[in-house]
């Protein structure tokens, strides 16, 4: 797997400079991403699904563990025994049964976000299991599909760099 620059956000103008020959599509009843991800989770994540009558001990998978060098980042989300699959996927209609309170890692993929500086950059995991990625009828990474699906996550960075 590998990635590629696909935008970059100015958090002070929202300016944003894209590759304008690429597209995203998310497929329904796809799934892919949910049966072949390893999926990490984050306080926040755990409390938003805790939320829905969930006990962390049903969806949280205390023995996998993420860290970025020595920072540890949070547990995995359990995958079904049966057929690896994130247990939240429904299996017959591939469709995830908490999709509104889905965790942050499952709403931001393909896309991978690094702040630099006032600048945002935009990555598109290149992984050969999604459909989506470069799909004919996919959506150009433009400001207006950036703001539209991740303006709350672009905000909160725009804010810091504003306050700085």
């Amino acid at each position: 797997m590998g990635k590629r620059w696909v935008a970059t956000i100015n958090l002070e103008t929202l300016e944003v400079k894209t590759d304008p020959y690429f597209r995203f599509k998310c497929l329904d009843n796809c799934g892919e991403c949910c049966e072949m991800l390893e999926i990490p989770l984050r306080d926040e994540d755990i409390a938003r699904i805790e939320g829905l009558g969930y006990n962390a001990w049903e969806f949280v998978d205390y023995e996998k563990l993420f860290y970025r060098g020595d920072k540890f980042l949070g547990y995995a989300l359990k995958k079904r025994a049966f057929d690896d699959a994130c247990i939240f996927l429904d299996p017959e209609t591939k469709r995830c049964r908490i999709y509104p309170y889905r965790p942050l890692a499952c709403r931001l993929y393909p896309f991978v976000f690094v702040r630099k500086g006032k600048e945002m950059e935009v990555y598109v995991r290149m992984d050969s299991f999604c459909p989506g990625i470069n799909h004919p009828e996919g959506e150009p990474v433009t400001r207006e599909f950036l703001l539209r699906e991740y303006g709350d996550i672009i905000g909160k960075y725009r804010a810091k760099v504003l306050n700085e």
